[in-house]
């Protein structure tokens, strides 16, 4: 596989980017907030949307009030503390139930992933509390994320690698990191087996998820709250084109030996 060969990486984050409601064009707004922010994209840029504006983009919101919650739910819901409307949701996003306790659902998401309570969302969302509604994650991140590369593509005259990232917790550590849950464009899982280290050494194991690295890097300075900036522009990366979808980030269950 070709060599990474990046020294210096560059997150700029788009400020002022505008709030996003259903039926946006994504593209056209990024384009128009690279413009703002006097970038231009380049050859090799990488670009990091939030989850949750391709969510809101996608009008992927439910209202809890039209959720009719089944007995499973309702039986998860007592021993989580959660309301049952949630948990079906959950349920309904899901393919299994891997863990929970009081407060948490931790689930194999359909698109493979596995973390809390299927990356359902109340916040960063606005809420009426006589009718309130959460945020399901995009039907298809790859898909979504193939779409608007070629959106800007057809836009600006360069393709940029894209990256859809969301937050989620580890097993074994505290607090959350960046993750992609939807890539285009690039190598998600770049395979350096069989590359010479600094010392000689043939290199038997080593795979950077480069799209989580790069997932977490721009989460670091999107912000989380208040004054979040949804997208990211990563230059510098130096990471080879490829056409693989994020599915190879997802271990493989007869290899995971934490199930």
């Amino acid at each position: 596989g070709q060599r990474l060969m990046t020294a210096s990486l560059e997150l700029f984050a788009l400020r002022d980017f505008p709030l996003i409601e259903p039926g946006d064009d994504l593209a056209a707004l990024i384009v128009e907030s690279l413009s703002h922010n006097e970038l231009v994209l380049l050859d090799g840029d990488v670009l990091v949307l939030a989850q949750k504006i391709v969510s809101k983009a996608e009008g992927r919101y439910v209202r809890l009030a039209d959720v009719e919650p089944g007995e499973e739910a309702l039986a998860l819901a007592g021993r989580t503390d959660k309301d049952p409307r949630q948990v079906e949701l959950i349920l309904r996003e899901s393919r299994e139930v891997i863990r929970s306790r009081p407060g948490v659902i931790i689930v194999e998401h359909r698109n493979g992933y596995v973390h809390a309570n299927a990356g359902i969302d109340r916040s960063n969302i606005a809420i009426d509390p006589d009718d309130p509604r959460v945020l399901l994650l995009p039907e298809d991140p790859d898909t979504s994320a193939a779409a608007l590369r070629s959106s800007l593509a057809e836009l600006t005259g360069i393709a940029p690698q894209l990256i859809i990232n969301d937050s989620a917790g580890r097993a074994w550590r505290n607090g959350t990191v960046g993750i992609a849950i939807g890539t285009a464009g690039l190598e998600p899982v770049h395979n350096q087996v069989g590359e010479r280290d600094m010392f000689g050494n043939i290199l038997e194991v080593t795979e950077p998820a480069v799209a989580d690295e790069l997932a977490a890097a721009a989460s670091l300075v999107m912000g989380q709250a208040a004054q979040a900036c949804p997208v990211v522009l990563a230059r510098g990366a130096g990471l080879p084109m490829a056409e693989v979808g994020s599915y190879s980030l997802l271990r493989d269950r007869a290899m995971d030996m934490f199930r």
